[in-house]
Formats: C-alpha cells, structure tokens, sequence
C-alpha cells in the first residue's frame, strides 16, 4: 500500500514550507481577477499564504501579492481580499 505524500507550498509571505491544507491560494484568473481560493482548485496562476494575520499584513505591506501573480490590485479590491481572508481565518478556528 502506497503512502500518499502531502503536496507542500511556500507561503509568500513568510517564506515557510507548509501542506496545502495549511495555506490560503490566491489567485489570478485567465482573465486577470484576483480572488481567495479556499478551495484550491480553481484554474489560474496561484499564490499561496499561511492562515495568519501576520502573514497577509506583511504580504499587504510589501505588496506581494501583486508581485507575484504580475498583475496591479486597487486597493478596493484589496479591502475585498483582507475581508475574505479574515472570515476564512475565523472560520479555520
């Protein structure tokens, strides 16, 4: 019987390796939106960042995100994301 090896990302923002499971995707779409991908399945460059608070305020910060899926996020959709991303932290707890 074969032992299935967990899938690991690297959060951009702190730099860690972590299990798929552990980490929020982020992604930019064929048409270039930015949306939270709590399923991790939807097609489209992908960004992945721990369940933290700390992490996306460093990522907000240094703005990287934008830098890496290439694209410019206003800072409307941004608010949009932090809120995403706190209601899913909740939720994760």
């Amino acid at each position: 019987m074969k032992v299935k090896k967990e899938s690991t990302r690297t959060c951009i923002s702190c730099r860690k390796s972590r299990t798929k499971v552990e980490l929020v995707r982020f992604v930019r779409t064929p048409d270039s939106k930015i949306i939270l991908d709590p399923s991790g399945k939807i097609s489209g460059r992908g960004a992945y960042i721990c369940l933290d608070e700390d992490c996306f305020n460093e990522m907000k910060k240094r703005k990287r995100l934008a830098k890496e899926l290439n694209v410019e996020i206003d800072n409307e959709r941004a608010v949009e994301l932090e809120e995403q991303f706190n209601e899913l932290v909740k939720k994760k707890r």
